[in-house]
């Protein structure tokens, strides 16, 4: 069986949004205007001039050797004991790029908590629900998606809501 067919500049994360009838914007920046970017969360939620707060980046991580996804704010960091905790674990490392990429079909850089290859265990910040809109990669860089993230929680599949971030 061949690969389903995505409308030009579309990603798996856009084509789950669109089966799941879920409403959604995409945002779009030039990728190699901030390749030099100390940060490029921040760099790119300056480009669509979206406040960083409300701006998300997916972070894979291994949770007592399992492979999950951690979404957090880009103004933030991800804290390991957190999410080790969110999952109910012991320990939380950070995945190896070439896994990253591997488990979730994306780039990284771009790399979205929807439509990934590999079903992982998905955590979301708390922080996500003060927000109306929230902004994540839609799986390519430069190129974002906004939603609601009620949306997000549907259409990433997220197993909780916790306080992910050590600030």
């Amino acid at each position: 069986m061949g690969k389903k067919k995505r409308p030009p500049g579309g990603t798996p994360a856009t084509a789950k949004l669109e089966a799941l009838g879920i409403k959604f914007s995409t945002l779009t920046y030039d990728p190699a205007a901030l390749e030099d970017s100390p940060s490029l969360g921040e760099a790119v939620a300056a480009a669509l001039r979206v406040d960083a707060s409300r701006m998300f980046k997916t972070l894979i991580a291994l949770v007592d050797g399992e492979p999950a996804c951690a979404i957090v704010p880009t103004s933030g960091t991800l804290s390991l004991k957190a999410l080790a905790k969110a999952a109910g674990a012991k320990r939380a490392e950070m995945a190896a790029t070439s896994d990253a990429e591997r488990w979730t079909g994306y780039v990284t850089g771009g790399i979205s908590p929807v439509g990934q290859t590999k079903r992982l265990r998905r955590f979301l910040d708390a922080s996500a629900i003060d927000h109306g809109l929230v902004v994540v990669s839609a799986g390519k860089r430069g190129l974002q998606i906004e939603l609601s993230p009620g949306d997000l929680q549907v259409a990433a599949e997220i197993e909780a809501v916790a306080k992910l971030g050590d600030g």
